[in-house]
């Protein structure tokens, strides 16, 4: 049973998952999903943390550099809503560039 929000509705009514390119997921695993990703962008809001991915060249694998801009969504009205820290959502949109990630290698 998905928790309700403030207005009362299940969350499954108001959250529509990006298009995934594998098949459909079950709603447990969706629901895993969704908090992990929210656990991740959230822990963008610390300068700390992002200093850490960049010490350790999580920005030099494209394939991490794709799945920030695959976590743009949470940009979005529909997910930014269940964001605590909303700065972090302006540190994914900053992690978009190639020179804030190089600029927070030499930090």
């Amino acid at each position: 049973c998905l928790p309700e929000n403030r207005t009362g509705a299940s969350q499954r009514t108001l959250l529509r998952r990006p298009p995934r390119p594998i098949a459909m997921e079950s709603e447990e695993a969706e629901r895993e999903r969704f908090e992990v990703e929210l656990e991740f962008v959230q822990c963008l809001a610390s300068p700390v943390y992002i200093n850490f991915l960049a010490q350790n060249r999580y920005f030099e694998d494209e394939r991490f550099v794709r799945y920030l801009n695959y976590l743009q969504y949470w940009r979005t009205a529909e997910y930014a809503k269940f964001i605590v820290y909303p700065h972090s959502l302006y540190f994914l949109r900053l992690l978009q560039e190639e020179s804030f990630r190089e600029a927070m290698k030499r930090c």
